[in-house]
């Protein structure tokens, strides 16, 4: 291999809370050699995630949309790649349409799991022992390291940047207030009903946190603004003149820069949860049909709340026996104890124009 600096192409994977795992590996590359260059094939609506780390060097937008394989726009862009010489690409999916761009582009050393029997696409081929490596972003940070290598005990935790100039310009433009401290609640799920509490109990942590004199944001996208909505209803008038529902009107760099603010998050096992851990936020985060052994929030600062039943976790988008025990069963009072032991209190912080 050259001796100029590494040119590492990651594919990465499509799911926001993914990408934001993936950041641990990115941080521990540039610690063993902090001259390469690490460029990212990324999906557009993770971008916004890519341009907030500062490891990556260079985003490359993947035209195909989710489960496309369309393999002549694979193939031109591996072509067009190969002008950029890599010397390695890690392919953080498994499946095999995402190994074929690096195979196209003709990428010497091509590192991924065996996945989809992606014989032939990879070249450093690894078999994955789940029991080795039970975390999701340990697999990830494996695909960094030699083959069989032992990895360190600890690794650095994603840490997104935030832009604080932005932040009184966002207050402006959704009309919100620092006189309160601010609870974001993030009550979607892009995966599946099966991850997402209750919104009934969402609104009863809202009702409680703001006669405490707290406020509340709302954080989701469009798709989860019928929720949000829902969520705000059940508060009485008084009550929702605390409460903002902004689920679907912020774009993710936007999200990024409100969480950034937030003196306490309450989440269900999602991308805006890997956020808010990536931004160093006291955090609650709520797990139902997946698992914190597989998927944990990466921060210092967070309380993990779930309730063990036979059945979970089941890992399936839809509850298999219809009863969704594992988030029903999952109390309000329960988050907020956890909330009060993770945030037991919160000044008001003042954002003014710069």
């Amino acid at each position: 291999m050259s001796s100029s600096p590494s040119k590492i192409l990651i594919i990465g994977p499509a799911w926001i809370g993914d990408m934001m795992m993936a950041q641990s590996l990115f941080k521990v590359i540039k610690q063993r050699k902090p001259d390469t260059r690490i460029d990212v094939l990324a999906s557009p609506w993770t971008l916004p995630l890519l341009a907030r780390m500062p490891e990556v060097d260079n985003t490359i937008d993947m035209p195909l949309g989710h489960g496309k394989i369309e393999l002549g726009v694979r193939y031109r862009l591996g072509k067009f790649l190969a002008q950029s010489n890599y010397q390695q690409a890690i392919v953080l999916p498994n499946s095999f349409k995402s190994a074929l761009i690096p195979a196209f582009a003709g990428i010497p050393l091509r590192t991924g799991w065996r996945g989809e029997m992606r014989y032939g696409l990879l070249n450093d081929i690894r078999l994955l022992d789940k029991r080795r490596y039970p975390l999701m972003v340990q697999r990830y940070l494996a695909l960094g390291y030699p083959a069989h290598a032992t990895l360190p005990e600890t690794f650095p935790y994603p840490e997104l940047l935030i832009d604080p100039a932005r932040q009184p310009q966002l207050l402006t433009k959704f009309a919100l207030r620092r006189d309160r401290p601010v609870l974001i609640l993030c009550p979607g799920a892009e995966y599946g009903p099966s991850k997402r509490w209750p919104e009934t109990y969402y609104a009863h942590v809202a009702d409680h946190k703001i006669r405490q004199g707290w406020q509340v944001w709302l954080l989701g996208s469009a798709k989860d603004n019928s929720v949000t909505e829902a969520i705000r209803d059940q508060l009485d008038e008084a009550q929702q003149v605390h409460c903002y529902n902004l689920a679907g009107t912020t774009q993710l760099d936007e999200a990024i820069d409100l969480m950034a603010m937030a003196d306490a998050v309450v989440s269900n096992d999602s991308g805006l949860m890997h956020i808010a851990a990536a931004l160093s936020r006291p955090l609650v985060v709520i797990y139902g049909s997946t698992s914190p052994a597989f998927t944990p929030p990466l921060s210092e600062h967070v309380r993990v709340v779930s309730i063990a039943i036979e059945c979970s976790p089941c890992f399936e988008r839809e509850c298999p026996k219809q009863h969704h025990r594992c988030l029903k069963d999952l109390s309000p009072s329960t988050v907020l104890e956890a909330l009060q032991d993770v945030a037991p209190t919160a000044a008001v912080a003042v954002v003014t124009d710069p």
